[in-house]
């Protein structure tokens, strides 16, 4: 572990209420310090509330993303026991569902890709089983009888962001931490690179260590100087919601297909996502992204035709240049980063937790969140890489 701070934090400033800054928050508050989460809007309805809560360590695992691997499936370990001590201390149920996750192939080509994909999980430890036509009709017999064969990932789980949105803001509040909501933008109060509280909704707060967990938003937080600011930026994705019977649902794994993701609720919801686009905090829904999530999950789930939209919407997940997340300390003394998250939050919640309050409280840097400080950005090798991947 590597050292970061003298002494260890009782006063504790969380810039950002989504699901790392409550998870964060409540950890910290749990073990006795005083901490204040600040949250321009409303807690937990960013890109905590539009996401799609599967946590696919395995499923998502992609050529040169083997160094996040590890701590992805980390967090997933975790998971079972956070939520249950999360339930424990709400009184919520965050709807934690264990049935695996599913990739379907429907055409050659699909079915050349899924290929690879299970050759690099079984080459970076992922398990995962190949099934022929039959054997995922037998789990999905709604799916399209056509399909070419599938992938079993029977650790990848889901659980349900929404609920684990109020669960977490409960389990803060109960173990005595302060929320301000519609904060509007939160300044950090510095000096000479030193952090020592921060200015929210006009008010000044001291205090001891300051988080930045502001999701996409962390790039733009005011008081910082811009190079001590983390890469990120908003990717917008695009959503939508269709209502199954919950008695009788046409699907229960969380199922990948070329083009889409479909996650069942135990209420009944389906939800199909989600498009990539870099185009800011560009907040329309379009046409051209209904269709094609439609048409995508249509192909492989032909009976949605019949069901009723209940919901479109749009998210923000934080990207950084690597799509990894941004963790721990920075050149500004005292100030914490955790954010960058991209489409792990919920994924990475309980390990990112647990990491980034045991920094604040010791002053130490866990070796599991070492490879993902903001000064990876400045390394000379990974300069080059960038360079020569975008010509």
């Amino acid at each position: 572990m590597n050292r970061d701070h003298q002494s260890p934090a009782r006063q504790v400033a969380i810039i950002g209420g989504g699901v790392i800054g409550l998870s964060i928050g409540w950890r910290l508050a749990a073990a006795g310090a005083t901490v204040t989460i600040h949250e321009r809007t409303q807690a937990g309805r960013a890109a905590s509330w539009a996401a799609a809560g599967m946590l696919a360590a395995g499923s998502e695992v992609e050529p040169g993303e083997t160094g996040l691997l590890a701590l992805t499936l980390r967090s997933q370990s975790m998971w079972s026991a956070f939520a249950s001590e999360l339930g424990r201390v709400s009184g919520i149920d965050v709807g934690l569902r264990t049935e695996g996750t599913l990739a379907v192939a429907l055409t050659a080509d699909d079915l050349a890709r899924l290929r690879q994909t299970h050759a690099l999980q079984q080459r970076v430890g992922v398990a995962s089983r190949w099934l022929n036509r039959d054997e995922v009709l037998d789990r999905e017999p709604h799916l399209n009888p056509r399909l070419n064969g599938g992938l079993l990932v029977a650790g990848d789980h889901q659980v349900d962001n929404r609920l684990l949105v109020d669960a977490l803001k409960q389990a803060f509040l109960a173990s005595g931490g302060h929320l301000r909501e519609g904060t509007g933008d939160v300044a950090v109060q510095t000096s000479r690179r030193r952090a020592f509280g921060v200015v929210s909704d006009g008010i000044a707060y001291a205090a001891d260590r300051v988080i930045v967990a502001a999701g996409a938003w962390s790039s733009l937080i005011q008081g910082v100087s811009a190079d001590a600011l983390p890469p990120v930026r908003p990717v917008k994705g695009q959503m939508l919601a269709l209502e199954m019977d919950a008695a009788a649902p046409l699907l229960n794994h969380v199922l990948w297909a070329p083009k889409a993701y479909l996650v069942p609720r135990r209420d009944g919801r389906l939800i199909i996502g989600a498009t990539t686009e870099e185009r800011g905090f560009d907040p329309a829904l379009t046409a051209g992204a209904m269709l094609s999530l439609l048409e995508a999950a249509w192909r492989v789930l032909p009976g949605i035709e019949e069901l009723p939209v209940v919901e479109t919407w749009v998210g923000f997940r934080p990207g950084s240049r690597d799509d990894a997340p941004i963790l721990g300390v920075c050149d500004v003394e005292n100030l914490i980063l955790a954010t960058g998250h991209h489409r792990n939050g919920i994924l990475l919640a309980p390990v990112t937790a647990e990491a980034i309050a045991s920094l604040v409280l010791t002053g130490t840097t866990g070796p599991e969140i070492a490879p993902f400080a903001v000064n990876r950005f400045r390394d000379t090798h990974f300069k080059r890489t960038l360079e020569w991947t975008s010509t």
